[in-house]
């Protein structure tokens, strides 16, 4: 048997992966951690002499007897996983997780596996999990971007090699930073593709001229190309969440999930490509416009997530140098997503807030690694990657569900001098009202 999976092990590894670890990879894993835990625990320092005196004393009258071993930390059993193991260290006495999460890149090398995480268990002890290879490097889409449930998508692979699953019912407001070429209109692209197919609003703010988000045209509720149209947009994005909310207090519900499903308002997801365009300002008036913008987005990701308004927002560069508004926005994004960044403020403002340890995978990243990022939220870290889709994917899902696009006459009414449209538009019907608005 031995004989015949040396034989064949190449071919098993690259067709089955997940039995050639099982039955090949796994077992020689289990054996290096026994052999290598003693040693390894000891040149990491974290063995602790059991007597400082007795080791002394054992070598001058102990009659040529070894010294008592140093106590290490006991571990629990190894556990398989499908790339990999993982298994429960109880610390000793003095120890604290920091100690071993240093140490982690020692474990890697001695087990000669890919990456190992080092992550609090319980009061006591840490999860230490292995990954026999990069889950990353050619992550596969799913045959499905979620499980039905509304308003959940499944945009990339975890680390673990678990499904990268974003809940904007569970994490409502996003943050998503990148440089050029490093992901993150993919990641834009990922989440509406998975996001067309489900009877949600997707409402675009685009100030680069609509050279993003327009390839979603067909499937938007409403694009804004300019920071003077994004303004009047989120003005009436304001006003819808205060007209929600004057029907959940009318209702006696907290929020619109407790409302029938027959009166619950359709979902609207705001997506915002690139930040920094909203809030540079070159002369008063337009500083006038970045204030109203900034304003009206802390509002929305105030109230949005109880009156189903939620809001994902991406940029290549965001600072407090942009103004205090980005600051007050970002502590009310509890998702945020790390590419690759031009500068160590952006990586800063994105993760530094939520975990130290996520700010330092974050700026790990390599210029080839394109896709490859570092997620962050209150409950911990992640490194993770996006699925490729293409342009051609985007407009080809765009025209696919464009009859899914539902009709917001809140979002198209602007201003005042305008009649509500008389039946279903598009987003490109949208964008021409704000334009004969700029013009009048």
């Amino acid at each position: 048997m031995a004989a015949g999976l040396v034989i064949a092990g190449p071919a098993l590894r690259r067709r089955y992966p997940a039995a050639w670890w099982l039955l090949v990879g796994f077992p020689i894993a289990c054996v290096r951690v026994g052999r290598t835990w003693r040693a390894l625990m000891a040149g990491c320092g974290l063995a602790v002499s059991r007597k400082a005196a007795l080791t002394v004393v054992s070598g001058l009258v102990g009659n040529g007897a070894p010294p008592p071993q140093p106590r290490v930390p006991r571990r629990g059993p190894i556990r398989p996983t499908v790339g990999g193991f993982w298994f429960v260290v109880r610390l000793l006495p003095g120890q604290v997780p920091a100690d071993f999460v240093k140490a982690a890149p020692a474990m890697a090398e001695t087990w000669q596996v890919h990456a190992v995480r080092v992550t609090p268990w319980k009061p006591g002890y840490v999860r230490v999990a292995a990954s026999s290879a990069d889950p990353l490097a050619a992550p596969r889409v799913p045959s499905h971007r979620g499980d039905g449930r509304l308003l959940q998508v499944a945009v990339g692979v975890l680390e673990t090699g678990a499904q990268w699953i974003v809940d904007l019912r569970q994490i409502p407001h996003w943050l998503i930073v990148g440089a050029t070429r490093s992901g993150k209109s993919t990641l834009i692209n990922s989440l509406v593709a998975g996001l067309a197919p489900q009877p949600v609003a997707l409402v675009g703010i685009d100030c680069k001229g609509g050279m993003e988000l327009s390839l979603y045209g067909p499937r938007l509720s409403a694009l804004a190309t300019n920071r003077a149209q994004a303004v009047k947009l989120l003005t009436s994005l304001v006003a819808l969440t205060l007209d929600r909310m004057a029907i959940c207090r009318g209702a006696r519900v907290r929020n619109v999930w407790g409302l029938p499903d027959e009166e619950r308002p359709v979902p609207v997801v705001v997506i915002v490509d690139e930040l920094a365009e909203l809030f540079l300002v070159a002369s008063r008036g337009e500083k006038d416009e970045a204030q109203a913008a900034g304003t009206a987005l802390i509002r929305l990701a105030q109230l949005g997530a109880a009156l189903g308004v939620f809001l994902v927002v991406a940029g290549q560069r965001v600072g407090s140098d942009l103004g205090p508004g980005v600051t007050a926005l970002r502590a009310q994004l509890g998702g945020r997503v790390c590419h690759r960044v031009a500068d160590p403020g952006t990586a800063e403002m994105a993760l530094g807030d939520l975990n130290p340890d996520a700010l330092k995978a974050a700026q790990a990243i390599r210029p080839d690694q394109a896709g490859t990022a570092v997620l962050a939220s209150g409950d911990g870290w992640e490194r993770a990657r996006s699925h490729l889709v293409s342009e051609a994917d985007a407009e080809a899902t765009a025209a696919e569900y464009a009859h899914l696009t539902p009709w917001l006459p809140e979002l198209l009414d602007i201003a005042a001098d305008f009649a509500p449209a008389k039946g279903p538009t598009s987003a490109t019907a949208g964008i021409e009202r704000l334009d004969r608005d700029d013009s009048a």
